[in-house]
């Protein structure tokens, strides 16, 4: 076995745990394995745990079954401002650290049916941010793009998830950490509704609507975790029961009806491909059975600004007032910046604030009754790290513009990739509604993952073929090699036509590469006659999902010397894919770049 484990074992649950079953791999083997992968991963691990220290959690299945314990053997990344027994928790500031002695409860409970903690994740200090850059450990770079952000304040767990090293991540979520990174690094992100899982041995942000969270490759993997850390705590004062119809698969009706907001109040902030995700979300929400209701969220959007503007801030000063008091230069400036507000509230204030929101409260909870579920994206804009750099408290507030409200009101939330931008960036929605409605929102988000066939994470992985929608049947996969690529100038072309990216790979190493000038200069791979195999070379290439019903309008775009035909892959696979007639070979051979990509980016 590889210490490449991303090309040989897929991580989501119900995958690896056919692995165990049939002996491809074992716990042992498969930790051994990830671990060395981890390594390489920048930013995202405040402590990793070695051999020795997970060592214990693996002699605890010998007394386990995979028929029994649900979490058998399945690596898991854990935010580091929730505790793990005998490793030091630090919030993303080495000064505060401490070492628990014990496990948070969800992480007990997560344990105990067989999951193995590989370490403690990085995280926007004291978990005050949406953005994943203000850390001293470093700002965790995005899974797909490193010049954009990873989201925060989950970062590091859910760069660790979306790089295939973890099946699942805990994050915690008060304002949005738990789905705006899930968003840009195309994961499914639950913020169960409050209470659920237990915030015991969590560091506080606000403690009275901290939530931890789970991200997860599926919907389907995340409800398997969802089902085993529900459990209630009575050690937590804001812990709640689940109730019964909350605790297993809902059945959705065929036909359902979802809300967005008016359009006036969608803000995608001067990002045209983040707008065209969204309407095209709509579309395929509509194909699934869902009829759109334009509703006013002006109390959601209300709500949401009370989270800094209203005395909420001051639950973050009572969570780190000893260190703000004491030693406030070991904060980030940011990050002390905004907690430091936290004592100019008043009692007065306080209360207005609180009449406020239940009036709020209200009103939000008619536009809940009116439809099945909420849809909103997850976030309006994914920024670079220079933009971040440049306006880290405006940007980040405009991260949370569509995220804020959420516990403040009380609700479940779920955060669910939809399709790929045109910059080859993820993008997903957000689906809510009302308390303990966590099942419902999973269905659904199945529903679309399962018809999006997006691929899982950064990973490349799809979805295992239990998992698959029949409606995979009206799509057809497509190889492009050149200016159709992600982020490339005729990429629009299949996003357009709601194509997603399901993996990244190579030709097979029978091909050479010319330049075709136009308007657009385009790439053209020839494959090379059965006497001159030794000139082959092997090509970046992408795989594209197209709807069946847009192949025809995409082809009838492809200018001669391009075609549609067979193209033979690294690992053996025929796809239908471009080729080109012979005589693209009069134009200037570029097969030593090896890449149309870095190729156009020497030109």
């Amino acid at each position: 076995m590889t210490a490449n484990i991303k090309q040989d074992i897929n991580l989501s649950i119900s995958t690896l745990q056919q692995a165990y079953a049939s002996g491809e791999t074992s716990p042992e083997q498969l930790i051994k394995s990830l671990l060395i992968e981890a390594e390489s991963l920048t930013a995202v691990w405040i402590h990793l745990l070695t051999e020795a220290e997970i060592a214990p959690y693996l002699d605890n299945l010998k007394n386990m079954s995979p028929e029994t314990h649900p979490l058998y053997g399945v690596p898991f990344a854990i935010k580091d401002n929730i505790d793990l027994a005998g490793i030091p928790t630090t919030a993303a500031c080495a000064e505060f650290a401490y070492t628990p002695k014990e496990s948070a409860f969800v992480v007990k409970e997560l344990i105990a049916a067989g999951a193995i903690p590989l370490g403690k994740t990085n995280l926007d200090q004291f978990a005050t941010g949406l953005v994943g850059t203000r850390s001293p450990y470093g700002a965790t770079p995005n899974s797909f793009n490193p010049e954009y952000i990873s989201g925060g304040s989950s970062s590091g767990s859910a760069v660790a998830t979306a790089s295939g090293v973890v099946s699942f991540a805990l994050g915690t979520d008060t304002a949005g950490s738990g789905r705006v990174p899930a968003c840009f690094n195309n994961l499914v992100g639950l913020k169960p509704s409050k209470g659920l899982l237990s915030t015991s041995g969590v560091v506080p942000a606000c403690r009275s609507l901290d939530c931890v969270s789970i991200f997860a490759l599926t919907a389907d993997d995340a409800n398997t975790v969802f089902q085993v850390a529900a459990k209630y705590d009575e050690e937590d004062r804001y812990a709640r029961e689940n109730i019964s119809a909350n605790t297993k698969p809902v059945k959705l009706n065929d036909k359902f009806t979802f809300a967005i907001p008016l359009p006036e109040q969608l803000a995608f902030f001067g990002c045209d491909s983040y707008e065209r995700a969204f309407l095209q979300a709509v579309t395929a929400l509509e194909k699934l059975g869902g009829t759109k209701v334009e509703l006013d969220f002006t109390p959601l959007l209300d709500a949401a600004k009370l989270l800094y503007e209203g005395p909420w801030v001051a639950e973050r000063y009572i969570a780190t007032q000893d260190i703000l008091e004491e030693q406030p230069e070991v904060m980030m400036d940011v990050t002390r910046t905004i907690i430091s507000q936290g004592d100019k509230h008043s009692a007065v204030d306080t209360f207005y604030a609180l009449y406020r929101l239940q009036s709020l409260k209200k009103l939000a909870d008619k536009l809940i009754d009116q439809v099945d579920v909420l849809v909103t994206p997850t976030a309006g804009r994914h920024f670079t790290l220079a933009e971040i750099a440049e306006e880290p408290m405006l940007y980040n507030s405009q991260l949370g513009y569509y995220t804020n409200f959420m516990n403040l009101l009380d609700y479940a939330a779920l955060a669910v990739p939809t399709k790929f931008t045109s910059k080859g960036l993820p993008f997903g929605v957000t689906l809510f509604s009302d308390a303990f409605t966590d099942q419902k929102l999973l269905t659904l988000a199945k529903r679309i993952q399962d018809n999006a066939q997006l691929s899982l994470g950064a990973t490349g992985w799809t979805l295992p073929k239990t998992e698959l929608s029949t409606a995979s049947d009206a799509f057809i996969d497509v190889v492009v090699c050149g200016a159709h690529l992600s982020g490339m100038a005729l990429n629009w072309q299949l996003t357009d036509r709601n194509a997603v990216l399901i993996e990244k790979t190579q030709s097979a190493a029978k091909y050479q590469m010319f330049s075709v000038a136009g308007e657009i200069e385009r790439p053209a791979m020839i494959r090379n006659g059965v006497f001159d195999q030794e000139k082959g070379g092997s090509f970046e290439v992408e795989v594209w999902r197209l709807p069946i019903e847009s192949f025809g309008s995409f082809v009838a775009g492809i200018a001669q010397p391009l075609g549609i035909g067979k193209v033979e892959l690294a690992d053996g696979r025929w796809l239908t894919g471009f080729i080109a007639e012979g005589y693209a070979a009069q134009g200037e051979n570029i097969s030593s770049f090896g890449s149309w990509r870095k190729y156009k980016a020497k030109a």
